[in-house]
């Protein structure tokens, strides 16, 4: 197996909303905001190598919407997906299998492309994988997420056929399982992959940065705020107790981390590239 990491630029987002109830002299600290109170975060997709098995990781957020959506996030940076996934020698038509954690559209915008009128796959050669609950819950949006759960990105991967459902405890291939979170949204899965004899946890947004680990650091977009902090405390005690690496998807400067036991609670031990592990 190996595991590339795959940059495809940064965009913005309000940070009153990144760090919820957190007051701004605080999360500052690790996450500084421009003029209108806006952060940078990034859009680091994974992708796996596995036999004849190619997954991505997520998607980012594609380029099929149009200028007054964009204007709103700020997209900025040289990456792209074609020119991350180029620099290892790889097409997006290799990709084999599109690991969906959830259906945010910074997270799935990049699955579907557009061609004239069309809505097309943007992985001709790809199974999706989502699981019922989520999609479920996709479709059918409630008031507080229908702004982040857009048709365009969601309809078009089931009228390809190209769809499929993981259910949860399965597992998604001999070195991978698939671990579910419900605090952020509704049945959020999280590749959990053995590599090199180390267990990495890709952390989607149950962890965006590491600006993020103090517990009550919850995002203003989690539905259920207090799931949230309940799941983090297992699954950060889980980190320190088995030496994960945390693999993170929105984090603008680091890519991995770990995670230790303090007087303080559970913080910060060390950053690094997952090249370097």
């Amino acid at each position: 197996m190996k595991l590339f990491t795959i940059d495809t630029g940064f965009f913005k987002l309000d940070g009153g909303a990144m760090f919820g109830v957190v007051p701004k002299s605080l999360w500052q600290r690790t996450n500084p905001a421009d003029e209108n109170n806006l952060c940078t975060w990034a859009n680091r997709l994974l992708l796996i190598e596995d036999g004849n098995r190619l997954t991505l990781v997520d998607t980012a957020l594609g380029d099929k919407q149009d200028a007054k959506f964009f204007g709103h996030y700020y997209l900025h940076g040289d990456d792209t997906l074609d020119k991350s996934l180029a620099k290892y020698g790889f097409h997006r038509d290799d990709i084999s299998d599109v690991f969906l954690t959830h259906l945010h559209f910074d997270h799935c915008g990049g699955a579907i492309k557009r061609n004239g009128d069309k809505l097309l796959p943007a992985f001709k050669n790809a199974k999706f994988w989502s699981n019922e609950k989520h999609w479920d819950w996709a479709t059918t949006p409630n008031p507080r997420e229908k702004a982040s759960f857009l048709k365009e990105n969601i309809a078009p991967i089931q009228e390809s056929g190209q769809l499929n459902f993981i259910t949860e405890g399965e597992s998604y291939s001999n070195e991978i399982d698939v671990r579910f979170a419900f605090g952020h949204t509704e049945a959020m899965m999280l590749p959990q992959i053995k590599y090199k004899g180390k267990t990495i946890l890709y952390m989607a947004d149950l962890l965006p940065s590491v600006g993020h680990i103090p517990l009550p650091y919850v995002m203003g977009y989690d539905v259920r705020p207090l799931v949230t902090m309940d799941e983090r405390q297992n699954y950060w005690q889980e980190a320190v107790d088995n030496e994960y690496i945390l693999f993170l998807e929105h984090d603008p400067v680091n890519e991995c981390c770990t995670l230790q036991q303090t007087e303080k609670g559970i913080r910060l031990k060390e950053i690094f590239k997952l090249s370097d592990i």
